[in-house]
C-alpha cells in the first residue's frame, strides 16, 4: 500500500499537479518535505559497477518520469547510442549494459514531469573526459601502479605526532628551479620525481619534504575543479581547486594527458604510492561544502532543489559565500560525502581529509565520516575549517569550533592560536601577535599552545590537544612573510625573519597537531597577494632559490621537527598529561618561560618577544643548551652546563631549550 507521499509522487510523474499549484512547485514540495528523506532515500550501489562482461549503471533521480543512458562511440565522438532506463525502489534507475565498456565516455538523460529533460554527468562518476564533459567507465584494476597493492600507508604511533605540510601538487613543482623534468612540473608526476634538485645541488620536491622530517603532506583540492582549462599548458591558467565539478575525479590539469581518462588516475595514485615511499602519508583537501555552478551540476541536473541548502524563503543558503550550500543534513547528500571520502581512501589510499568550510557541514554527517574511516583505517586524519558560517542551519547543529567536543575525534584549525602569534589577517593586515611584537598576549597565546583546555568554551570546546590544529599560516590570506611585511615594513629584514622563525617554533613546540604552510620554514612570498587562488605560478609556484638562501632556516626546522617527534612531552594527547608535565614559570613582558616533566629528563623552553637580550634564571640544578637562537647544537658541539648561579641569556626574539637529566636534577 502506497503512502500519502508516493501518491503524490505518482500523480507528480503522469503530470497531475495539485488544484492551485505548478508542477514545478509540486515537485519542489516534495523534495522540501521532512517526509522524502525517510521514504526515498536508498542505500543502493550508484554510479557504475565495471564487470569484463557487462557493466551496471544506478542513477539516483526519484523525481524523473524517465532515465535514459547516452553511450559514446569514442570518448570525444558526438556518436551516440540511447538505451532506457528501469525505474527500481526508491527512485533509483539502473541498467546492465552487456560488454567491456572500461574507458568508455556516457551521459545521463533525465526527463522531468514538467517538461524539462536535463542532459548530465553522472554525480558518482569515477571518471572523465577533458574539462569534464563526459562521464567515463573505468576498470579501477587497470589504473593501478606496479606495486599499488602492496603501498602501504607510513607508519603513525599517534596522531599526536602529526606534522602536517600543506601545499599544492603545482605549486611544489611548477618553478624552473625545482630541477622537475619539464613535462613533470607542477603535476601528480613532478611530485613523484626522485633526485630533484635546485641549480645549486640542494634537494626539491619529493626528496626535500623527505628530508624535512614530515608526516603528512596535505595537498589542496585534487578532485576534478572546473575554472582550470585541462590541455592548455599556461601559467596563469590557474587555480586553487575549491571549484568542485566532479568529486570522485582526480583533477585532469594535474595529469601529463587529461584527455586520457586513465592517464589522471593512475598518476594521481603513483603520486600517493611515491609520498608513501618516502614516509609521507597524503591528506587531501576536500571540498563537499558548495560547488562551482549548482544550476548545472550533476546533483542539481539529478535531482532538482534537493541537495542545496535553502533559507524558509526558498532562497539557496549562502554561507560559503560562493552562491550554495551544499544540505550535508539531507541524507542522501550525507550518503554522497560519506561513500566520496571511503572511495578516495580505499581507492586512491588516502591518510587524511581536510574539509573545506566545516561548519557547512552538520556533526552527525562528520561523526559519520569519522564512523566510516575507522572501519578502514582509524589513523585517517580528519581536520576541517570551523568556522560558524552564516548558513541555514541551526548553530548547535554546525560542525565548528564551538560544537568540538560533539565530534571528539576530528581536529579544528585552532584560529585562536593564529593571531594570538601573528595577529588577525582582517582589514588591512596590521594587527599583530606575540611573535610580531604585542604585549600582554602570552597567557592567552597560552591558552591554546598548551593543548586549549582553557580557552573559552563558548569560542573553542575541545576534548583533547588532538582537536586543534596549530597554525600561523595557510593557502589563504597572505604568507607569514607577507604579513610580518605589512606590520613590520619598518624593520630590517633580518628581524622580520627571526620574528617568523619565533612563530614556527611556536607552531611545532606547541600541544596538538602542527601545522605549516608551505615554504613557511623559508619565507615564502607571494609578492604581497593576499589570496592568490587565480595569480598563476608566477605568484604560487614554490621558489627553491629560498631554499638556497635560507638553509639554516631549513635545518633548524628540520630539526625541531625530529626533536618534537623524540620528545613525547611535546606532543601529548590528553589535557591531564599536560597539567602534570607542563609548569608555566614566566608568562609576561613578552617573555614565555615552560618546564617540562619528562619521565627521566625535563626540558625547558624560553621564548623571548623582546627586541633586546634577556637574561633568565635557571631552576635548580645543572642544565644543558640544546639549541638557542633557533640553531641546535650538534653532538660534536661544546656540552657546558649551565646553572642557577649563572643566568641564562636569550637573544632578541628568539627560543632557548635545555635539558636537564637524571642526576643532575636538582
Amino acid at each position: 500500500m502506497k503512502n500519502q507521499l508516493e501518491e503524490r509522487l505518482d500523480k507528480v510523474l503522469q503530470g497531475i499537479s495539485p488544484q492551485g499549484s505548478s508542477l514545478d512547485q509540486a515537485m519542489d514540495d516534495l523534495v522540501r518535505d521532512p517526509e522524502f528523506d525517510a521514504y526515498f532515500a536508498s542505500q543502493a550501489r550508484l554510479g557504475t559497477n565495471y564487470q569484463a562482461e557487462a557493466t551496471s549503471f544506478h542513477l539516483w533521480a526519484p523525481l524523473a518520469s524517465e532515465v535514459s543512458l547516452l553511450i559514446y562511440q569514442d570518448l570525444y565522438s558526438n556518436q551516440q547510442a540511447q538505451y532506457p532506463m528501469q525505474r527500481q525502489e526508491r527512485g533509483v534507475f539502473s541498467l546492465d549494459l552487456p560488454g567491456d565498456w572500461h574507458n568508455t565516455a556516457y551521459l545521463y538523460k533525465v526527463s522531468f514531469p514538467n517538461g524539462k529533460t536535463n542532459f548530465t554527468r553522472d554525480p558518482y562518476a569515477i571518471g572523465a573526459t577533458q574539462n569534464s564533459q563526459r562521464s567515463v567507465v573505468v576498470d579501477l584494476a587497470r589504473t593501478n601502479p606496479t606495486g599499488w597493492d602492496q603501498d602501504q600507508s607510513p607508519a603513525l604511533k599517534s596522531l599526536s605526532q602529526a606534522v602536517i605540510y600543506e601545499a599544492s601538487v603545482r605549486d611544489l613543482t611548477s618553478a624552473d628551479n625545482s630541477g622537475v623534468k619539464p613535462k613533470l612540473r607542477g603535476k601528480f608526476l613532478g611530485l613523484s620525481q626522485k633526485e630533484t634538485k635546485t641549480p645549486q645541488g640542494q634537494t626539491t620536491g619529493l626528496d626535500y619534504l623527505k628530508d624535512l622530517g614530515i608526516s603528512h603532506l596535505q595537498l589542496l583540492p585534487m578532485a576534478d575543479f572546473k575554472t582550470v582549462i585541462e590541455g592548455i599548458e599556461d601559467g596563469d591558467n590557474y587555480n586553487w581547486g575549491y571549484d568542485p565539478a566532479d568529486y570522485n575525479v582526480p583533477e585532469g590539469s594535474y595529469a601529463t594527458d587529461s584527455a586520457d581518462p586513465i592517464c589522471r588516475i593512475k598518476e594521481m595514485k603513483t603520486m600517493v604510492q611515491s609520498l608513501h615511499q618516502a614516509g609521507i602519508r597524503v591528506i587531501m583537501d576536500v571540498v563537499y561544502n558548495h560547488v562551482y555552478d549548482y544550476l548545472n551540476h550533476p546533483l542539481q541536473l539529478t535531482v532538482p532543489n534537493y541537495y542545496f541548502r535553502r533559507d524558509p524563503d526558498g532562497t539557496i543558503s549562502n554561507g560559503t559565500g560562493v552562491g550554495n550550500d551544499t544540505a550535508s543534513e539531507r541524507r542522501m547528500m550525507r550518503e554522497y560525502i560519506v561513500r566520496s571520502v571511503c572511495y578516495w581512501a580505499k581507492e586512491y589510499h588516502i591518510d587524511g581529509f581536510r574539509f573545506d568550510l566545516m561548519g557547512i557541514h552538520d556533526v552527525k554527517t562528520m561523526n559519520k565520516v569519522r564512523q566510516a574511516l575507522d572501519e578502514i583505517d582509524p589513523s585517517i586524519l580528519i581536520l576541517g575549517e570551523g568556522w560558524n558560517l552564516g548558513t541555514y542551519l541551526p548553530d548547535e547543529d554546525k560542525a565548528c569550533l564551538v560544537n568540538a567536543y560533539k565530534t571528539p575525534r576530528i581536529a579544528y584549525f585552532d584560529d585562536h592560536f593564529r593571531d594570538s602569534v601573528k595577529g588577525s589577517d582582517q582589514g588591512e593586515g596590521r594587527d599583530t601577535g606575540y611573535a610580531s611584537g604585542k604585549f600582554s598576549v602570552e597567557r592567552t597565546l597560552l591558552a591554546s599552545f598548551l593543548g586549549g583546555e582553557r580557552l573559552n568554551k563558548l569560542a573553542i570546546n575541545v576534548k583533547s590537544p588532538l582537536q586543534l590544529v596549530k597554525y600561523v599560516a595557510a593557502h589563504d590570506n597572505w604568507t607569514l612573510w607577507d604579513k610580518l611585511a605589512i606590520s613590520h615594513s619598518f624593520e630590517s629584514q633580518a628581524k622580520r625573519q627571526k620574528r617568523q622563525l619565533l612563530a614556527n617554533s611556536l607552531v611545532l613546540l606547541s600541544q596538538g597537531i602542527p601545522f605549516l604552510h608551505a615554504g613557511q620554514e623559508f619565507f615564502r612570498t607571494k609578492q604581497g597577494v593576499r589570496n592568490s587562488y587565480r595569480h598563476g605560478d608566477r605568484i604560487n609556484q614554490i621558489d627553491w632559490s629560498l631554499r638556497n638562501k635560507h638553509q639554516d632556516a631549513v635545518n633548524y626546522l628540520s630539526d625541531l621537527i625530529r626533536f618534537r617527534q623524540v620528545h613525547p612531552v611535546f606532543h601529548l594527547t590528553d589535557f591531564e598529561s599536560i597539567d602534570q608535565a607542563v609548569e608555566v614559570l614566566k608568562a609576561d613582558f613578552q617573555i614565555i618561560a615552560l618546564l617540562y616533566h619528562g619521565e627521566d629528563t625535563d626540558y625547558l623552553l624560553v621564548f623571548n618577544g623582546q627586541t633586546n637580550t634577556i637574561s633568565f634564571t635557571l631552576p635548580e640544578g645543572d642544565w644543558q643548551v640544546l639549541a638557542e637562537n633557533y640553531h641546535f647544537r650538534s653532538a660534536d658541539e661544546e656540552k657546558s652546563l649551565l646553572s642557577s648561579e649563572h643566568p641564562l641569556v636569550v637573544e632578541e626574539l628568539s627560543l632557548s631549550i635545555l635539558k636537564q637529566q637524571g642526576s643532575e636534577k636538582a
